[in-house]
């Protein structure tokens, strides 16, 4: 898997929120100012061609719909995020959080069980 543009991901997240759709809903989700027809066209081509979008011909028309499920990707980004810029260490990104935030005891006690509650609901399932 290829890490994504932020052009690229911007297209993926409309996509993975709407399911499918037509370069005209993507389109229609885009902030102000919105890109040309042909541009967001481009990105989603490129995103074929990675193997993040599949699509249904209908003549001259596509729609698409994702490959990749976000939550697939998500893992990829953060692992490669964590390894790039902390040494593969999630305790080390965990540390730069808490001080940049000025986190306080009681924040990071309630941010650990928040991890713990959803570490049981993925054994419970």
């Amino acid at each position: 898997m290829k890490e994504l543009t932020k052009a690229e991901e911007q297209v993926m997240q409309i996509l993975w929120n709407l399911g499918q759709g037509f370069v005209k809903d993507i389109l229609d989700q885009l902030p102000e100012p919105k890109p040309a027809y042909n541009t967001v066209s481009t990105i989603v081509r490129i995103l074929e061609k990675k193997g993040f979008v599949g699509y249904k011909a209908y003549g001259k028309t596509h729609e698409y719909y994702p490959l990749i499920n976000r939550d697939d990707y998500r893992h990829f980004y953060l692992k490669n995020f964590v390894s790039g810029y902390f040494g593969g260490s999630f305790k080390r990104l965990v540390s730069f959080f808490a001080k940049e935030e000025n986190m306080d005891l009681q924040d990071l006690e309630e941010m650990l069980k928040h991890v713990k509650d959803d570490l049981n609901k993925e054994e419970n399932e």
